[in-house]
């Protein structure tokens, strides 16, 4: 059956295959998604049915790391791999916190770029652009980049959840060092990946991502911690998502353990 577009919806866009971003929205509460990931989505939740607390869990990462970096005077914000906008945007939290941050939200699916340019249209200190963050020229030479971000002061540059979804024949290590060498001394990388745990219900759910249009290259925790090079890891470290400094000062102990966060400065 043919799925109608919204207005606001690319025409080009691919709907014969669930894409990891609409799916995350979906799982989040969102309501940028297509038939194609609704029923992703619930096949996953039948297989890990922790999957949408995990999601929270790294948006609620996201977010304190973002307040840790505005508290540490950070005032810009390249997010790569942004996705679909959902509740705790970087721009809203940064900009709350201190008036004219500015941010660039970067990502290939249509969509999360659609969503973004509605959303941002009357906020000059912020944009999108539609790129892949492997293509580190394109994204850096970009015209919001180039007018937003002064790449001679310190800035974050964040890739949350992004990185699982990028193979090892694509360089994503050489990538993010890219991105790290064109940081400024006391600037921050904000990471979280999803981790090779062994558990056999996480191998399943990567082999149905690998029926997407987003296939997931998980990753050892050690492996992970290789794309914080050039950086020095804040407290706590790279730890799983929920204790990356929580908020009530305890973390769940019974958070399911899937996604590593860390946040690394450099010097």
């Amino acid at each position: 059956m043919r799925t109608e577009l919204p207005g606001w919806a690319p025409a080009d866009i691919d709907l014969q295959r669930p894409n990891a971003a609409r799916v995350y929205d979906y799982l989040l509460g969102g309501a940028s998604n297509f038939e194609v990931d609704r029923v992703f989505a619930h096949r996953l939740l039948e297989r890990a049915p922790e999957a949408g607390v995990i999601l929270r869990h790294n948006r609620a990462f996201l977010g304190r790391a973002v307040r840790f970096c505005v508290e540490q005077g950070i005032r810009q914000f390249l997010d790569l791999g942004s996705g679909i906008p959902t509740v705790g945007n970087v721009h809203e939290i940064a900009q709350r916190l201190a008036p004219g941050c500015r941010i660039v939200y970067v990502d290939n699916e249509p969509i999360a770029v659609a969503h973004s340019e509605l959303m941002l249209e009357d906020n000059d200190d912020a944009d999108v652009v539609l790129a892949d963050l492997l293509k580190v020229d394109a994204v850096l030479g970009a015209e919001p980049v180039r007018r937003l971000i002064d790449f001679t002061r310190p800035m974050a540059v964040i890739m949350a959840a992004v990185l699982h979804f990028i193979p090892d024949e694509a360089d994503p290590h050489g990538v993010v060092a890219r991105y790290v060498d064109a940081m400024a001394p006391g600037s921050f990388l904000v990471l979280s990946h999803g981790a090779d745990t062994g558990q056999e219900r996480y191998q399943a759910l990567r082999r149905m991502y690998d029926q997407s249009s987003t296939p997931a290259a998980v990753r050892t925790r050690e492996r992970i911690l290789t794309f914080m090079a050039g950086t020095e890891l804040v407290e706590p470290g790279m730890v799983w998502a929920p204790h990356w400094r929580p908020e009530t000062g305890t973390a769940d102990p019974l958070a399911p353990a899937v996604i590593c966060a860390a946040v690394g400065r450099k010097p």
